[in-house]
């Protein structure tokens, strides 16, 4: 098991996807984060199912700095409860995991 996380977060558009990506990367929360426009989101909210286009942000990161990660995205995010799911990375190419430690601050 390596020390390094990908975390799925939804948004409700393009706009706040990319506001929120930036703000992890700069913040050094975040090495990189993909933003996968179009998702089809099905779920069930105060008692009514909903359809929804999303977008999907593929946060990768530090299992260390998770709840700084899970902070920032909690105030950057419009949703009231946005998704805020950490998977571990059992494992991964020796030079991106490099990178992504590089590139992601330590907790402090």
């Amino acid at each position: 098991m390596t020390g390094n996380a990908i975390v799925l977060c939804t948004a409700g558009s393009d706009a706040e996807a990319a506001r929120i990506a930036h703000g992890l990367v700069e913040r050094r929360l975040a090495a990189c984060v993909n933003v996968l426009s179009g998702v089809h989101s099905i779920y069930r909210w105060k008692g009514a199912v909903h359809t929804d286009t999303e977008c999907l942000l593929v946060v990768k990161t530090r299992r260390d700095r998770f709840d700084d990660l899970r902070a920032a995205i909690r105030e950057l995010h419009s949703y009231e409860v946005p998704e805020i799911v950490m998977l571990d990375i059992a494992a991964g190419d020796a030079a991106y995991l490099d990178w992504l430690d590089a590139n992601v601050d330590p907790a402090t």
